[in-house]
């Protein structure tokens, strides 16, 4: 097995035993209503805790009913620990209460070859949720899917570029989902954290990923994982990708009934529509 990514968050962001954290992740999944004709190329989901975020999240993993794909590959920012470039996992697993995800050994290294910015870096990942909040829902819908982890450090244009580039001709030819794992605004009221991220959410329907990053260096706070959306935005549209959709937003007030200081949460997908 290799290493082993014990779960960090479990028990505390979500439930700590298998059977309520799949009810809950069901509940939400069939609650959602996702509609897309075509292939999918990539997600945007969030990484709250799971009853915050995770009814916005179910309407981005409910497109994955009935698709297969070799490698889920994700991409989230790093919380804990500052360093530069993008922190790796080569070989392991990654657990949750619903059992132990491999990582695509294969996958995993061509990534790492094809981008100089890509590195392993452990501690990046021991106590890191923005990974580790997606999992769940690739267990219930993606069962058989192994991942590459990935968790962006600090998110320079270059490393943003670099990591886009290395994804893009690591993955060519390959049967993949991208996940980029990043909630939007932090703790504004709920009115200017929609005006906020609806600038985001502009960039994101308009597949503007471009866009999205200059926006994002004039006011970072617009999104904790920005970069790591930037990323793999302009990845799907190297991988063909053409269109992209939003597929829910909210905010923390939605569920706890505080509206004066909220986090944005956002759901899309990026792929082709069947004509």
């Amino acid at each position: 097995m290799g290493h082993v990514r014990k779960a960090a968050v479990a028990g505390t962001w979500y439930p700590g035993t298998r059977d309520p954290l799949a009810a809950e992740v069901d509940r939400y999944l069939t609650l959602a209503v996702s509609a897309w004709e075509g292939d999918i190329k990539a997600l945007i989901a969030p990484h709250a805790g799971l009853r915050y975020s995770g009814p916005v999240a179910a309407h981005a993993y409910k497109l994955m009913g009935g698709r297969r794909y070799e490698v889920a590959v994700l991409v989230g920012p790093s919380h804990h620990v500052g360093f530069d470039g993008v922190a790796i996992c080569l070989r392991g697993v990654f657990e949750t209460p619903l059992g132990a995800v491999p990582i695509a050994e294969s996958c995993a290294d061509a990534i790492a070859r094809a981008a100089p910015s890509v590195h392993e870096h452990p501690t990046a990942h021991t106590r890191e949720h923005s990974l580790e909040m997606q999992l769940p829902f690739l267990q219930r819908v993606l069962p058989d899917t192994p991942i590459v982890p990935l968790v962006m450090g600090y998110q320079t244009r270059e490393t943003i570029g670099d990591l886009a580039q290395g994804l893009s001709s690591a993955l060519s030819g390959r049967a993949a989902l991208l996940v980029a794992s990043t909630d939007l605004s932090h703790y504004h009221d709920a009115a200017t954290a929609a005006r906020l991220d609806g600038r985001v959410m502009g960039h994101v329907g308009a597949f503007d990923a471009e866009g999205l990053l200059d926006t994002l260096d004039a006011f970072p706070q617009h999104a904790c994982g920005g970069g790591p959306a930037v990323a793999v935005m302009r990845a799907a549209r190297s991988l063909g990708a053409e269109h992209a959709g939003i597929l829910r937003y909210a905010d923390s007030g939605d569920v706890s009934g505080d509206k004066d200081a909220v986090v944005g949460y956002l759901a899309a997908a990026f792929g082709n529509l069947r004509s």
